[in-house]
């Protein structure tokens, strides 16, 4: 407000703490969410609240607080803005940076860093402290000064990105494959379209179910209607679901399993030289792939290790590429002997 010289127009107190424009008697309220019952407590003496800042956003316990917050405010008005600025966390399992990637129509995520303003704001020490850094680890420098999320070391996956998939490019994939976890009350059942290019070694995730509490029966419906010439491939130890979708005429089988599938069929993923998620068409599989880690011990560390949690999706990849990846490994025992 004094930069932009308007101090005159603005009456600030602190107690309660809140800004008001004199011309208008509209205000800026300042509140703490230590006791979230300070929020629910506000009363208007005319308007709505039509803008809300949440500062430093990766401070909040999660996604439910900040709708509660946004259930006790936003109410009785025609339109509104939310604004949510933060330092990205280092870790891709922090709830801030799997919820930035979720995809809404309603939502824009600007991102900036000190090369974005004017040099003078900062000043030149600011610039050196930055420089030093980047000279001494760049690791840390693209966390703390470029705001990049650059993972705990422990990203089980380093080889995805994000590729918008148009209708045509889809259209013009040839190598199809399809895989099915199933899932029901706790874990959700997942199925994902893959395009697989051997040349380039390149895998491509371009469609997906994901959902809780599904039936066999609903989802062979959804199966046949949208896919009903494709052969998927599902976990095998699943005989009864398969079954049963068979008897609707959906073609599937069970995945072959051995002692070390999920080992190489993860070693196998991981060797490819990109798995390309359209992250608007599949949002599941995208966030399980870029969150999974390896396991920690009791200390902290990381360990080879892979966690049998929030991996459904990666599972139906695993699954759908079986023939592949069993060809692969006749291939390179061949080679071996």
């Amino acid at each position: 407000i004094d930069t932009l010289q308007m101090t005159g127009k603005f009456r600030a107190i602190t107690s309660p703490h809140e800004i008001t424009y004199t011309l208008t008697g509209q205000k800026i309220l300042f509140f703490g969410l230590d006791d979230p019952a300070k929020v629910k407590s506000i009363k208007l003496p005319f308007g709505y609240v039509g803008i809300v800042w949440f500062e430093e956003l990766d401070q909040f316990s999660g996604m439910e607080e900040i709708r509660n917050v946004l259930q006790s405010l936003l109410r009785g008005g025609e339109k509104y803005w939310v604004f949510c600025t933060y330092n990205p966390p280092k870790s891709r399992n922090n709830w801030v940076n799997e919820e930035i990637i979720q995809a809404r129509p309603d939502r824009l995520v600007h991102h900036s860093t000190y090369l974005d303003v004017p040099r003078e704001w900062l000043g030149e020490q600011f610039f050196l402290e930055a420089d030093t850094l980047k000279n001494k680890n760049e690791l840390l420098y693209r966390h703390e000064y470029l705001g990049e999320v650059t993972g705990t070391g422990g990203a089980v996956f380093d080889n995805v990105e994000d590729m918008a998939m148009s209708d045509e490019r889809v259209g013009n994939f040839d190598r199809l494959y399809y895989g099915l976890d199933f899932g029901f009350a706790v874990d959700p059942l997942a199925f994902v379209a893959i395009h697989y290019d051997k040349k380039k070694e390149e895998v491509y995730i371009f469609d997906e179910l994901y959902r809780q509490k599904l039936t066999n029966d609903r989802t062979g419906k959804w199966l046949k209607r949208k896919y009903p010439t494709a052969m998927l491939i599902a976990d095998s130890a699943e005989p009864k679901s398969i079954a049963e979708l068979r008897s609707m005429g959906v073609n599937v089988r069970g995945a072959r399993k051995g002692r070390d599938s999920v080992d190489y069929g993860i070693k196998w993923l991981q060797s490819r030289r990109t798995i390309y998620i359209d992250k608007r068409r599949c949002p599941n599989a995208y966030r399980e792939f870029v969150t999974y880690e390896y396991e920690r011990n009791r200390e902290g560390q990381f360990i080879s290790a892979y966690p049998d949690k929030n991996n459904h999706a990666i599972d139906a990849v695993r699954y759908g590429l079986d023939d592949v990846m069993q060809h692969d490994k006749l291939v390179a025992k061949h080679i071996d002997y």
